[in-house]
């Protein structure tokens, strides 16, 4: 085998474990969102000197692996493990009323597998057929951007006050840009980014400081959980998640994935609640219909999470989904050393469309390996430690300690100002406003092109 390659291959392995791991302890803490955690540590690994191959994998490993664990806290909890698995707190909240919370589990996690592998070669397939209008895209990103966040907005729960703040959001984050090119010489990416990405988590903070608001939010005994007990119906370590899902299930899950790629630049929340609502209509039998949902719903989150990262990168190299302009979006920008404007210069140009195939299943491989065993045999005890054991708190400050580091890294303190002034505007949209950070970060990349129509301001 050539040097390369096994250097490559290496790397790649090395950096999906190290992404799996990471992230699954992460994932049983509810309520960490993959903007806030998966993309400042995969900027960490970018600055790092990582190869292509390897932050590509460590960043795939990461999702998967959070995505399949966060169903515990979602499943066995009622707490959703992350936005996503929001809309699946229902069906979810029903099973666990009938004691059925780890036939919940089961389903969910092993449809969220099979999602995984299913839609990396259907995305880097996708990918290919649009790739020959590439050109055509990236010539007009400025007006398609803007068209997709006005399609995001309106499928978001702050649906006309989404739509009315682009523009005023747009303003804004240039108007920023412009400050930190007037007093650096050049502008922002990276302190834009993790301003929008814990923005909510700033405004927590501080509406804490409030007397008023302060009452609303204490806590004056710790939560309190019921949980079932296990239910094992398989034997040794290692589930097989075909045997898991019924013949209509693995069916479902299957147009999942491909519902999700053709969909790929939509809600990822939207898609997910329009699939539950699919199947709901399609199943007759109240049992069948409850662990249908929840399983090809988490299919879905899975699929299109995978589906909005691997086709705008691989077709394009732009961010034209509302993950890959979230979460994902290091992959994509991270000057120095990855752009996307006004030079495509990221993993689009560095690795080819069969490493994409290949380093992919290796990432969900890896992630899928580490995670769905331990999900389906330590559910309920990995819960009962996380919750006596962990804070959330304390990982969120961990996280705050990097995006720190990270803003100063690129316009020192300037940077820490400008990410905590986009933070606050950034969170109290999303918090009382109802403009997710999809939204938001799609008006973000049509700002060039908005203000300078409407302003004239370059």
């Amino acid at each position: 085998m050539d040097d390369a390659l096994m250097y490559q291959m290496l790397w790649g392995l090395g950096a999906a474990l190290l992404g799996a791991f990471i992230f699954v302890p992460i994932g049983l803490i509810a309520g960490t969102s993959e903007t806030a955690t998966v993309a400042p540590a995969t900027l960490l690994v970018i600055y790092l000197g990582f190869p292509p191959v390897a932050i590509f994998t460590f960043c795939i490993a990461a999702f998967v692996s959070k995505h399949l664990i966060h169903a515990i806290p979602t499943a066995l909890l009622g707490v959703p493990g992350d936005t996503l698995a929001v809309p699946l707190l229902e069906p979810c909240s029903i099973l666990r009323r009938f004691g059925l919370p780890h036939i919940a589990l089961q389903k969910m996690i092993s449809a969220g597998v099979i999602a995984s592998f299913i839609s990396v070669p259907i995305s880097v397939g996708f990918a290919m057929v649009l790739a020959p209008y590439g050109d055509i895209i990236k010539a007009w990103a400025g007006p398609i951007f803007t068209v997709v966040a006005v399609g995001l907005a309106y499928t978001s729960t702050g649906r006309w006050s989404s739509i009315c703040m682009i523009i005023p959001f747009a303003f804004f984050a240039q108007t920023l840009n412009r400050v930190a090119i007037d007093v650096t010489g050049k502008g922002v990416v990276i302190c834009i980014f993790l301003g929008m990405a814990m923005g909510p988590m700033f405004v927590d903070l501080l509406s804490a400081l409030s007397p008023g608001y302060r009452m609303r939010v204490e806590a004056d005994s710790p939560k309190t959980f019921w949980l079932a007990p296990d239910l094992k119906t398989w034997s040794g370590y290692f589930p097989n998640p075909l045997k898991v899902l019924s013949r209509k299930q693995k069916l479902y899950t299957l147009y999942s994935a491909l519902f999700s790629a053709v969909t790929f630049a939509s809600s990822a929340v939207g898609i997910t609640v329009l699939t539950g609502e699919i199947v709901q209509s399609r199943v007759k039998s109240f049992y069948e219909k409850m662990t249908t949902s929840v399983a090809i719903m988490n299919a879905a989150t899975e699929g299109t999470y995978l589906c909005e990262i691997l086709i705008p990168l691989v077709a394009f190299g732009l961010p034209l989904s509302s993950v890959a302009a979230g979460a994902a979006f290091p992959l994509f920008n991270a000057p120095p050393v990855f752009t996307s404007k006004p030079v495509v210069y990221n993993l689009h140009t560095l690795m080819t469309p069969a490493q994409f195939l290949w380093y992919g299943l290796l990432a969900v491989t890896i992630a899928s390996i580490i995670s769905y065993p331990l999900a389906m045999n330590y559910a309920r005890s990995a819960s009962v430690w996380v919750m006596r054991k962990v804070s959330q708190e304390a990982l969120l400050t961990i996280f705050f300690g990097l995006f720190i580091v990270l803003c100063y890294f690129e316009t020192q303190g300037l940077g820490i100002v400008i990410a905590l002034l986009m933070g606050f505007f950034s969170g109290i949209l999303s918090k009382y406003f109802g403009i997710n950070t999809g939204v938001q970060f799609m008006a973000y990349f049509a700002a060039p092109w908005i203000t300078l129509q409407l302003f004239g301001m370059k």
